[in-house]
């Protein structure tokens, strides 16, 4: 390991200026929250940084509701925190649910809810050093193409990069209205969820749009309406908070039969969490039958390429998304009857 400094901000502000300071000197600068991530990365040595500036102990955790029935939540605030508020359960169980299923009891005490967004890869090249991985160094080549293809994604990949995202907790933001709060050298930004993660195109190495010294300082869902009636399931190796192979995070509306409105988030097929619109205009105005929510998923599947390695996704997919949609189908139902 690199020998690095370590500072404790004492607001977000002087967290700011630390890492300019860092950046005018030449120097890497790298944010401290829960260290779930970036920690293992430290000590793999995939990850170097000059200046670690701590942000744990920033006030950043609240949770309060907005009005219109959403909500802010504090980037700081605690996974197993927010997964448990009843704001959140009540309004947003997807969200809750998804952050139960990705973690052990003890890391969602510790990892944050900014933490979480910036996630990187769980790409088994990605994280080990002594193969080339164009995200860890860019124009030294993807070992997933030719490698170990298991858990390489289905869609928005590209020759450079064919890894995925490992956040659940973003697969279930990803089918909501989500604006992501970041605070920088020039004021504060705000982002649409969709607009925060990039695709890997032919900059890899690059996983979202923040800017250089930016700070996560909260994150706002916009009101629930009908994504009170969501679910979020995930299917893995194990059970034991194992990383997805794919997961689907749903909120449904169906009237008199049909599908009024639907929100659908896809993980593990991506380089960033993956919000299936092609699913989800194939079932707006249509029947909410079986039969339409397996057409929906060959629709969004349409432009994939998968190979032999992770062609097994595609069957998972076309299991679990109908089965949560007719599991909400069949709750909307059974509330109106």
């Amino acid at each position: 390991m690199r020998p690095f400094t370590y500072e404790r901000a004492t607001s977000v502000t002087d967290a700011l200026r630390r890492s300019v300071s860092a950046s005018t000197d030449g120097q890497r600068a790298a944010y401290l929250a829960g260290g779930t991530n970036l920690v293992d990365h430290l000590r793999l040595g995939i990850r170097e940084t000059d200046r670690l500036i701590d942000v744990s102990h920033l006030d950043l955790t609240e949770v309060e509701e907005l009005e219109g029935g959403g909500v802010r939540i504090g980037a700081l605030a605690r996974n197993s925190d927010v997964a448990a508020h009843p704001l959140v359960r009540t309004a947003f169980p997807l969200v809750s649910a998804a952050m139960l299923a990705g973690a052990s009891g003890q890391l969602r005490s510790m990892a944050t809810m900014g933490g979480n967004l910036l996630q990187r890869t769980r790409c088994v090249y990605f994280q080990d050093a002594s193969t080339p991985c164009n995200k860890r160094e860019p124009g030294s080549g993807c070992s997933a193409i030719e490698g170990f293809g298991t858990y390489n994604a289905l869609l928005g990949a590209s020759p450079s990069c064919v890894a995925v995202h490992p956040s659940d907790l973003c697969v279930a933001l990803a089918a909501l209205d989500v604006t992501v709060v970041a605070q920088g050298p020039l004021g504060e930004r705000r982002i649409d969820f969709a607009d925060l993660h990039r695709l890997p195109g032919d900059r890899p190495e690059a996983d979202t749009t923040l800017e250089r010294s930016e700070l996560i300082t909260s994150i706002e869902v916009a009101g629930p309406g009908f994504a009170r009636h969501s679910r979020y399931r995930k299917l893995r190796e194990r059970a034991s908070y194992a990383f997805a192979t794919v997961s689907v995070a749903a909120a449904l509306d169906v009237r008199d039969g049909h599908v009024a409105d639907v929100r659908i988030g896809l993980g593990g097929v991506a380089h960033k969490p993956w919000r299936a619109h092609r699913a989800e205009d194939a079932l707006r105005g249509g029947p909410a039958t079986p039969e339409a929510y397996v057409a929906a998923v060959d629709a969004e599947l349409a432009p994939s390429r998968p190979g032999e390695d992770n062609r097994y996704k595609v069957s998972q997919l076309r299991r679990v998304v109908p089965a949560v949609l007719r599991e909400l189908t069949d709750h909307r139902q059974g509330e109106r009857g």
